[in-house]
């Protein structure tokens, strides 16, 4: 359960003022329809993460045990330090929009996450958490629970959220998950 409630933390707070969260706010503009916007979020996003999961949980059997609490600290402030650097949307111009609210929103959503920071973050969670379903189900929670709001109240709520602060406290959430990594190394050696 650990493994579930920091990743669904993790993602919902750093997915604040992400570029995928623009995208929300974008294909809501452009479509009439909220539901196959929302389908098509959940479908990328348990993909997207699914991958991510699976590929940090290999990882992380490679590298020495004695590494790993380490590569994940470092890994952890990374992340800290990235999510206090604005994002910005870039979609307007994609040649899948003609495609549906459905298939444009999965298509984009899934391509947006290659490389994004919760992606790189659910690769970490599922490195530090011998729970790979769980991670996965807690980041597309987060993924789901950061994305809805902006698609049913659209700009009404990102007009009124404070990105800023978002951005800080989902960094201030990964450099506390960096702290308790080396804290638990350190204890427990």
């Amino acid at each position: 359960m650990d493994a579930f409630l920091a990743s669904t933390a993790a993602v919902a707070i750093a997915e604040i003022g992400d570029k995928t969260q623009l995208l929300s706010l974008f294909l809501v503009a452009r479509y009439a329809t909220r539901l196959p916007i929302i389908l098509g979020i959940l479908i990328s996003t348990i993909l997207n993460h699914a991958l991510s999961a699976w590929f940090g949980a290999w990882v992380a059997r490679w590298i020495p045990d004695a590494w790993l609490p380490w590569i994940l600290a470092v890994s952890f402030v990374a992340i800290a330090l990235w999510l206090l650097v604005p994002d910005k949307d870039d979609s307007e111009d994609s040649k899948f929009l003609g495609m549906g609210a459905f298939m444009a929103t999965t298509i984009m959503f899934f391509l947006a996450e290659i490389g994004d920071k919760t992606q790189v973050a659910t690769v970490v969670l599922a490195a530090k958490f011998d729970a790979t379903l769980w991670v996965i189900m807690g980041t597309t929670v987060g993924m789901l629970l950061a994305n809805i709001p902006v698609i049913m109240a659209g700009r009404w709520l990102m007009e009124r959220m404070p990105m800023a602060t978002a951005r800080i406290s989902a960094s201030i959430l990964f450099a506390i998950l960096a702290v308790v990594t080396v804290w638990t190394t350190v204890v427990n050696s």
